[in-house]
């Protein structure tokens, strides 16, 4: 969820002029990050090596090879 403060945030770093695409843009990615860090504190996180097997695994899955 986003807050007031981080709205708040995200208009004065705009140049005064702008899309209104570029602040919701800017406030996905503020809340995408959000998210992210809160997942990271809960260690809802893999390693990369975890990642690199996963990866693999899915190739596998798939008949594909790294080449």
């Amino acid at each position: 969820m986003l807050t007031k403060n981080l709205v708040y945030t995200s208009l004065q770093d705009l140049p005064e002029e702008f899309e209104l695409d570029d602040l919701v843009d800017r406030l996905i990615f503020m809340q995408k990050i959000k998210i992210g860090m809160e997942q990271t504190g809960e260690g809802k996180v893999k390693t990369h090596e975890e990642v690199k097997q996963m990866v693999t695994k899915w190739r596998k899955q798939r008949g594909q090879s790294r080449q």
